[in-house]
């Protein structure tokens, strides 16, 4: 079969398509024929050779697909080959087939189509997870999303109004990407640069914002601090920067504003709760195949488009949610 194979940090450079060997499911597995795979910035992340991402080159990435069952492992019910389903592999997704754990494998609703429920397994989970579990988002809050231009960033405008509506803040790299993460969603969306504190203090009447979501490692953390209203939450999500991590505020600061500063880590919560996130994908893949919840994603040719696509992830020239068409 054809895979995706980053043989060494780098760029694109260092990114090929190889002939690999068809993996086989083991107990509690299951072998999945991918249609699609969603591009997350993960993979840049792990393209880069940031700490704790990758743990042996040659790496083969891709953490969310959509396709059929291919085979099951002993143990595994209620999952037969030919089901249509998505799935949220510990890695390789972009290759024709992947194996993931059955609990973090979910069928698709009849009438939605594999190339947006590609979308769901990490992006939309995330997505959802960050607004209800680790952000305790209550309707009426205002959010303020860093990185507001991405997938994560879309997905979180798509469904802050169905979880009741609020206001939403974005911030972008880079100031052309304002308008089309307002298109999105945002009401208001600002450049990360010297002005943004003053602009979003302006934009909720200098009250500040209820809940932070924050991909940039502790980069933005003074800020996030400094604009958190009274009780207000940060969830730290990621180190999209991939620099050096600070140390949190001292406790004192924390509680001068009843403030709470969370980690999230969808890596982490495969790991060690599957159910729960197997639990987050079929709500957001009920959402989509009702109507309620419609995320725009740009489809790719195939997987030999994939490196230049990571490329303009890296460089923070990319909108919104790719997935890579691998076959069907």
């Amino acid at each position: 079969m054809r895979a995706l194979v980053m043989t060494a940090p780098g760029g694109a450079e260092n990114t090929e398509i190889r002939e690999v060997e068809a993996p086989r499911p083991g107990p509690g597995q299951v072998a999945v024929d991918v249609a699609y795979a969603g591009l997350n910035f993960v993979d840049v992340m792990g393209r880069r050779g940031d700490a704790g991402y990758v743990t042996a080159w040659p790496y083969r990435p891709g953490k969310e697909v959509a396709g059929t069952v291919r085979a099951v492992g002993e143990g595994v019910t209620g999952l037969a080959p030919g089901d249509r389903v998505v799935a949220a592999p510990t890695g390789g997704g972009l290759a024709e087939v992947v194996l993931a754990e059955a609990a973090l494998t979910v069928p698709v609703p009849d009438g939605l189509a594999l190339r947006e429920a590609a979308a769901a397994p990490l992006g939309l989970a995330t997505a959802i997870l960050l607004l209800t579990d680790a952000g305790r988002f209550t309707a009426g809050d205002t959010v303020l999303v860093h990185s507001a231009g991405g997938g994560i960033g879309n997905a979180v405008a798509q469904l802050v109004p169905l979880l009741g509506g609020g206001r939403l803040i974005g911030t972008v790299g880079r100031p052309e990407k304002a308008a089309a993460a307002v298109a999105t969603g945002y009401d208001h969306a600002f450049a990360r640069d010297e002005g943004l504190r003053d602009a979003v203090r302006a934009a909720t009447d200098g009250r500040g914002v209820d809940l932070v979501l924050d991909p940039l490692g502790t980069d933005a953390l003074e800020l996030d601090l400094d604009l958190a209203a009274p009780g207000g939450r940060i969830v730290l999500f990621g180190n999209a920067g991939g620099g050096a991590v600070t140390d949190l505020p001292p406790l004192g600061r924390l509680m001068a504003g009843n403030l709470t500063v969370t980690g999230f880590s969808h890596r982490a919560l495969a790991a060690t709760a599957p159910a729960r996130l197997g639990r987050a994908i079929g709500r957001v893949l009920d959402l989509m195949a009702g109507g309620g919840l419609a995320l725009p994603v740009t489809e790719l040719p195939d997987l030999a488009a994939v490196p230049a696509a990571h490329d303009a992830m890296a460089e923070g020239r990319a909108t919104g949610k790719y997935v890579a068409r691998v076959a069907g």
